[in-house]
């Protein structure tokens, strides 16, 4: 069935709105060398599990990639479940973000030593307010940094 022109969120100018609340293809990073120019880009944030790399984009809206391994999070539902929650931040706070390719990778393990997933309540609120909150507390201070240093070169 083809797609209805007015649902479409599709710009073939390349914008983004910022009122789009959707996680589109364009937002995403996909590639492999995409990933590999952020990492070598050696620009990060780090927060107590998740680290932030990012580097200019060059186009005028920002764009997520996600590294959850496997080796930090075993169970793949504990995986999804982080991802799920990134996805969301990060389109819950796109507008206010800067024009940057990030990559949000799981540095730690989210689960303690010895502690198994079937042990651990995936599905505790707990936990998941943590990740969100340190998650979105890596997107505040990227966004807070980048008006830091543009009020810089402007004065």
């Amino acid at each position: 069935m083809p797609r209805d022109a007015a649902v479409w969120p599709f710009d073939p100018s390349g914008t983004v709105p910022a009122d789009n609340f959707s996680f589109d293809r364009q937002l995403r990073l996909r590639a492999a060398a995409e990933f590999s120019e952020v990492f070598a880009a050696r620009r990060v944030l780090r927060g107590e599990r998740f680290a932030l790399h990012y580097r200019p984009s060059g186009k005028p809206y920002a764009r997520l990639g996600l590294v959850i391994p496997k080796k930090q999070a075993r169970a793949a539902v504990l995986r999804n479940a982080v991802k799920r929650q990134a996805r969301e931040l990060f389109r819950l706070r796109r507008a206010g973000l800067p024009p940057l390719d990030l990559v949000l990778r799981l540095a730690r393990p989210l689960l303690k030593p010895g502690q198994s997933a079937a042990t651990a309540s995936l599905t505790d609120p707990q936990n998941r307010a943590s990740w969100r909150a340190e998650i979105g507390t890596l997107f505040d201070q990227l966004r807070d940094q980048t008006q830091r240093n543009s009020q810089k070169l402007a004065s």
